[in-house]
């Protein structure tokens, strides 16, 4: 009878604490957490500072892919999805299943990589299973919405979908190497980028007071010259220049038809239209790279991926993450000077990692700028907890300084 009596004490304890009272807040929390072990980790990996049979770049792909980016992005959708198709919000208990299921997943994932390969297998499998749960919440809403245009949200399904996709051949490649690029690029390309163009194209304006008509025909171009992209790297790797280079042109004109108006005296708003803005930079940046790496063989370490992960995905986290715990925890909805700083900072760990790349295809000294890289991320992220942690846990109120 006591053990009952603490388990529900226990169980109705986690249902009234403040953090587990809106979707976003412990997905947030787990991802930021996440962001900041993922790095240290790698970075003892790849150093081998830690002696695992995980090799460093397949813990680093799944780390942010998996484990940053997409229960941050789910906790934004969570939020969201359910507002975009006229529908109830999601309840308690359905996100904190979800969320469990990548806390646990999370947990052996990251034992595992440094002490056994069984768990960190199974938190990948139970990774899974969170993904795939998220993605039958967010089905289940769309089937249910009597909203006459829904194509934003299939959109969003269908990078969901390929991102289980992804999710699974990633679990294969542990034993299956060879599938392991295929995982990579539909995960970066058909994933990660078509969920958060398409959250961008919708709330970025939004955010801007900037009403903006879809070019359909042009998004869908976009979408299918992604799949394109996608095909030639497994058929070739850097063979997608072309490509690299249209998209680079085709999002560039894209975005200069939306009028953002920047710069923006609001920073909540300016970090949102730089990220958009590291699109066609960064598609530019992967067709150029790929044409020199083609014709000299120089090693840009991948630096087209990373100027998209980070210019792109990383820096709209930020602003997405920022605005989101501050606007629903009922703070003003203002960056204070340490805010503004972070958003900048933010800027400097994608130049940072740029320049790891470069030194790396010029014969620089790769171990600086690679510590460098992984202490300005830390810092970042280390920061952005400090101030925003206590809001997500406990709804704190900010003092503007």
């Amino acid at each position: 009878m006591c053990y009952d009596n603490k388990k529900q004490y226990k169980v109705q304890y986690m249902k009234n604490h403040y953090l587990f009272s809106q979707p976003h807040q412990p997905f947030f929390l787990l991802a930021f957490i996440n962001a900041i072990l993922s790095m240290f980790i790698f970075m003892l990996l790849f150093k081998g500072l830690v002696i695992s049979e995980i090799l460093s770049l397949n813990y680093h792909a799944y780390s942010f892919i998996f484990l940053m980016f997409t229960p941050s992005f789910i906790a934004f959708l969570f939020t969201t999805f359910p507002r975009f198709s006229a529908t109830e919000p999601i309840e308690q208990d359905k996100y904190m299943m979800i969320f469990k299921a990548f806390l646990g997943g999370s947990i052996l994932f990251q034992i595992g990589s440094i002490f056994s390969t069984l768990l960190f297998s199974l938190g990948m499998i139970l990774t899974l299973f969170a993904h795939l749960g998220a993605t039958i919440i967010l089905l289940k809403i769309y089937k249910i919405s009597r909203m006459k245009d829904k194509e934003d949200q299939l959109w969003i399904l269908i990078a969901m979908g390929f991102g289980l996709f992804s999710h699974f051949i990633f679990i294969l490649s542990i034993w299956l190497p060879t599938i392991h690029l295929l995982s990579i690029e539909v995960g970066i390309y058909l994933y990660l980028f078509i969920l958060i163009f398409t959250v961008g194209q919708r709330m970025i304006p939004f955010f801007s007071h900037v009403t903006i008509e879809k070019h359909k025909e042009r998004l869908k171009v976009i979408m299918g010259l992604l799949g394109l992209h996608v095909i030639l790297e497994l058929i070739e790797s850097n063979s997608s220049f072309l490509v690299d280079l249209l998209l680079a042109y085709l999002v560039a004109k894209e975005l200069h038809r939306w009028k953002l108006p920047f710069p923006n005296p609001n920073p909540l708003v300016w970090i949102l239209h730089l990220a958009l803005f590291w699109i066609p930079i960064a598609f530019f940046l992967e067709g150029v790279t790929n044409i020199i790496a083609l014709t000299t063989n120089a090693n840009f370490l991948s630096l087209g991926i990373h100027a998209l992960a980070l210019g792109f995905f990383l820096t709209v986290l930020i602003g997405f993450g920022t605005r989101v715990t501050l606007g629903h925890s009922g703070n003003i909805m203002q960056s204070d000077r340490l805010t503004t700083i972070l958003f900048y900072w933010t800027q400097i760990v994608v130049a940072v990692r740029i320049l790891t790349s470069l030194a790396v295809a010029n014969g620089w000294d790769f171990v600086v700028f690679f510590d460098l890289s992984i202490t300005v991320w830390i810092v970042l992220f280390g920061l952005w907890g400090s101030r925003f942690f206590p809001v997500l846990i406990s709804g704190k109120k900010l003092t503007n300084r």
